[in-house]
Order: structure tokens, then C-alpha cells, then sequence
């Protein structure tokens, strides 16, 4: 989430008229906010891309691999790739009762808060100070704590967000293999056991993430707004949308981790030079 570096691509399509399925899709697209999402998400990319960059040697990061990071994060590529996977998804699931949630001024408002959430916390200083509120909420046994608990764990939050973080982990590192960043050191086997090293802590840290973000970000809803959500969330419909959530972005952030992976071997032999 990532010498020569060529950056994801999109494959031309022909133009064909947009069947009802695809334009209903397309309507949830919006609806959930996806293209502000992956606006934050790219921002967050590369802030992320800049700290790699720093760590990789003991100089400043090359004006190539800034560069390459915002090739990385190319916005069109990104919303390309995350169209396409989440439509694919949907394919003959029927979207009217999901439609007609996030339609609605609750569904909006929900949506809304988790949007405006996520894009404080690209500043560091929210981020501090909303897992410290978690934190504490968490330990007084807070009414609203214990919603958003109920919400991680109907929608398998945890799990499915450190699954694909430790896809991402090891899409870095095939990345960097194929780099040739390790010259022949370390083994496939060898890597697939440093990455799973790193289960527990990456479990810890997007457990506490996931809670401090919608801790945060339901704070102004009603206690019947959110238990409509969790509600929503515990039907067919509900189970659907988070699993094509899911789905859209695991290639991107699989493809974004092994470019940035590749792009790092390449940065560290052009500073061994």
C-alpha cells in the first residue's frame, strides 16, 4: 500500500450502453462516497509512500521516488480499478434494498460522518486524539463504545481489515524480491514467516484503528440511527455491500503494495550507488 517501474494501468474498453445492474452500481457507487474515499486514500498513499522513503536509506528519499509514489497513487488508476472490482462484485445481487438505505437521509448522514471522519484523521494529531477517546470510552464501558463494538464485529471488521493487511505485507515484499532487493537472502518461505510474525501486532493496531475511527465518526448520531446501521448490516443486503466494500480495493492495495515494493528495491540500489 509500495529500477524501473511502469504504473498500474487500466485496460481500454469499448464504450457499450450501461445495463440496469451496471447503472444501479453505479448510483451505489456515489452513494457511498467511493470517489472521496479513494481521494483520502491516495492522500493517505502518500504520506505513507514519503515515510517508506525516508526509512529505506539513511539520505533523503530521491526525487524519482517521489515521483514514482505519485505514479503509484495515480487517482484515475486508482478509481479505475476500484469500479471495475466492486461492479464485478455486485454481479446479480439485487441492489434496490441496499440502494434504498444509502439513499436515504439516514444512510447520507451515516455515510457522511465516516467520510469527514476519515479525512481528519490524515492529520496525526486527530488520529492521537481520537484513539485516546476510544481508549477511555473503552474502559468506562461507554453505551456508544459498545455499538460500535457490536458493529465491528457483525461486519468482521477486524478480521477482514488484517487479512488484507498482511496481503498487502506480503505483496511489499514479493515486490521487493522481484526488485532483487535481497539478492538471493531470503527465501520465499523465509518472508511468508516474517510477514506472519506480524499478525498479532497488525491485529492490535487496526483493531484500534477501526474503533477510534467509528467511535469518532458516529459520535453525533442518534442511539436509533446507529442501531438501524448495525440492523442493516446484519442482513443479506448489509452483508453484501460489505463484502463488495471489501473486494473493490483488495487488488488495488494488492497491485499498490507490490509496485511500491519494486520501487523500493530500485530506490535502495540507486542509493547504494
Amino acid at each position: 500500500m509500495f529500477m524501473r517501474f511502469a504504473p498500474l494501468a487500466v485496460a481500454a474498453v469499448v464504450a457499450m450502453p450501461a445495463t440496469a445492474q451496471q447503472s444501479q452500481s453505479e448510483a451505489l457507487f456515489e452513494l457511498l462516497h467511493l470517489p472521496e474515499i479513494i481521494d483520502i486514500m491516495r492522500q493517505e498513499g502518500i504520506s505513507y509512500g514519503e515515510t517508506i522513503g525516508a526509512d529505506l536509506t539513511p539520505g533523503p528519499p530521491s526525487a524519482e521516488w517521489n515521483m514514482v509514489v505519485q505514479q503509484i497513487y495515480d487517482y484515475d488508476v486508482m478509481m479505475g480499478i476500484v469500479q471495475e472490482d466492486f461492479e464485478a462484485s455486485l454481479d446479480g445481487v439485487d441492489l434496490a434494498p441496499i440502494i434504498a438505505f444509502f439513499d436515504s437521509e439516514q444512510g447520507q448522514n451515516i455515510v457522511e460522518l465516516e467520510v469527514t471522519a476519515r479525512r481528519a484523521l490524515l492529520d496525526q494529531a486527530v488520529e492521537e486524539a481520537s484513539e485516546e477517546a476510544a481508549a477511555i470510552a473503552a474502559a468506562d464501558g461507554d453505551p456508544r463504545f459498545e455499538q460500535v463494538e457490536t458493529f465491528v464485529e457483525i461486519n468482521n471488521l477486524v478480521e477482514l481489515n488484517v487479512a488484507s493487511a498482511l496481503n498487502s505485507n506480503l505483496a511489499f515484499y514479493a515486490g521487493l524480491l522481484d526488485g532483487n532487493a535481497f539478492d538471493g537472502v531470503l527465501s520465499e518461505d523465509q518472508i511468508l514467516d516474517d510477514v506472519w510474525s506480524q499478525e498479532a501486532e497488525v491485529r492490535a493496531s487496526t483493531s484500534e484503528w477501526i474503533h477510534s475511527f467509528l467511535f469518532m465518526a458516529y459520535q453525533p448520531l442518534e442511539d436509533a440511527d446507529l442501531d438501524a446501521y448495525i440492523a442493516f448490516s446484519q442482513t443479506e443486503a448489509g452483508g453484501h455491500v460489505n463484502r463488495a466494500m471489501f473486494d473493490s480495493f483488495d487488488r488495488l492495495f494488492t497491485g499498490i503494495s507490490h509496485a511500491l515494493g519494486r520501487a523500493a528495491a530500485s530506490e535502495m540500489s540507486t542509493q547504494e550507488l
